[in-house]
C-alpha cells in the first residue's frame, strides 16, 4: 500500500512508471466506451471513496471514470453530511470507518494538516486530489500531456509558468526537480514562491529560474502553463492582485514569442488568458483535462501495488 500526497515524497522512478503505464492504458482503450472496464479489470471489486471539501469538476469526473475503467466503483461523500464536520467526530474515528468500508480514499481538502492526519490513521491508501500546498495529480497528468504532444521526454523540454505562486506551481516545481526539466517562472516581484519553497529549490539540483518579465520567461518555451490569478477562497485584495498581474496576461503577442509552445491551463480559467489564445491551435486544454483519467488510473494502481 502506498499513498499519493506530494510529488516530492515519491521516487522519480515510480513517477516515471506511473506515466509509462498511463501511456499504455490510453493506447489500449481506443475501442472502448467510457464506462467499459479495461480488459483485465485490475481493481475489480475495489471501492474508491472520494470527499470534496472544495469545488471540483475535472478531479471528480476523472477519478470516477478512472476507478470504473479499472473495474472498481466510486462513492462520493459530502463533508457537510458527515459527523466529521457536523457532529465533531474525530479524523481518527472517521479514518477507521473509511478503512473498513473502502479500499482507497481520495481527498480534496482545504487543509494540508487534515491530509497528514488522515494518512496517520487510515489503513488504506490516501490520494491528494488538491490541497492548499500542492496539486500532484494535476501536474503529473500535465507532464504526461506535454510528453504526449511533444513526443519527447520532459527532461529535454523547456516549461514556462506564467502566474501566481500557488499549489499547482508548487507541484510543478516538484516535477521539475524529479524529472530534471527546465522551468521558467514568470511572476511579479512580490509573488514569487515563499521562502520555504525557495530554500527547497536551492537545496536540490535543479533548472528553475524566476523572471519578473513574462517576455523573458517564455523565450524558448515548449509549453506555457497558467492558472487563475484569483484562486478559490483566495483571501487577498483581489482588485490589487489583478492589477499587479496586468502585464502577465497570456496574450497572442506573448505566444508569438514562443511559436512552438503549447498552452496548458488546469482550469477553470479567468482573465489571465486571452480568449484567442485559449481557443487557438496552440491551446491543448481539453486534451490536458481528459488525460487526468489515464494518469489517475495509474496512480490508483501505484497505490494498490498493481502497476504493470
Amino acid at each position: 500500500m502506498k499513498h499519493f500526497i506530494d510529488l516530492k515524497e515519491i521516487p522519480a522512478k515510480d513517477l516515471r512508471r506511473i506515466i509509462d503505464d498511463a501511456k499504455k492504458r490510453k493506447r489500449d482503450r481506443k475501442k472502448l466506451n467510457n464506462l467499459e472496464a479495461d480488459k483485465e479489470a485490475p481493481l475489480k471489486g475495489k471501492l474508491l471513496i472520494q470527499m470534496f471539501e472544495k469545488s471540483s469538476l475535472r478531479t471528480r469526473l476523472s477519478f470516477y471514470l478512472a476507478i470504473k475503467q479499472l473495474g472498481g466503483s466510486a462513492l462520493t461523500l459530502r463533508p457537510d453530511e458527515l459527523h466529521l464536520s457536523k457532529g465533531g467526530e474525530s479524523i481518527e474515528d472517521t479514518a477507521k470507518i473509511l478503512s473498513n468500508f473502502g479500499n482507497a480514499f481520495m481527498l480534496r481538502t482545504d487543509s494540508d494538516k487534515k491530509l497528514e492526519e488522515f494518512k496517520k490513521y487510515l489503513s488504506i491508501p490516501i490520494i491528494n486530489g488538491l490541497s492548499p500546498s500542492s496539486h500532484p495529480t494535476q501536474v503529473l497528468s500535465d507532464v504526461f500531456t506535454v510528453e504526449e504532444i511533444k513526443k519527447k521526454p520532459i527532461s529535454k523540454l523547456n516549461i514556462t509558468w506564467i502566474g501566481d505562486s500557488n499549489n499547482v506551481l508548487n507541484s510543478l516545481i516538484d516535477a521539475s526537480i524529479k524529472f530534471a526539466f527546465r522551468l521558467n517562472i514568470g511572476c511579479p516581484k512580490n509573488y514569487k514562491p515563499n521562502q520555504k519553497i525557495m530554500n527547497y529549490i536551492k537545496s536540490n539540483k535543479n533548472k528553475i529560474f524566476i523572471f519578473n518579465d513574462p517576455k523573458k520567461a517564455v523565450i524558448g518555451a515548449d509549453a506555457i502553463f497558467s492558472d487563475k490569478v484569483i484562486s478559490l477562497n483566495d483571501k487577498v485584495n483581489k482588485k490589487k492582485k489583478l492589477k499587479d498581474f496586468n502585464n502577465f496576461k497570456i496574450s497572442t503577442n506573448l505566444m508569438k514569442l514562443c511559436p512552438r509552445a503549447i498552452f496548458l491551463h488546469c482550469l477553470p480559467r479567468g482573465t489571465e488568458v486571452d480568449e484567442k489564445v485559449f481557443k487557438s491551435k496552440q491551446s491543448k486544454v481539453w486534451q490536458q483535462a481528459l488525460n487526468r483519467v489515464y494518469v489517475q488510473k495509474s496512480i490508483l494502481l501505484y497505490c494498490f501495488g498493481k502497476l504493470r
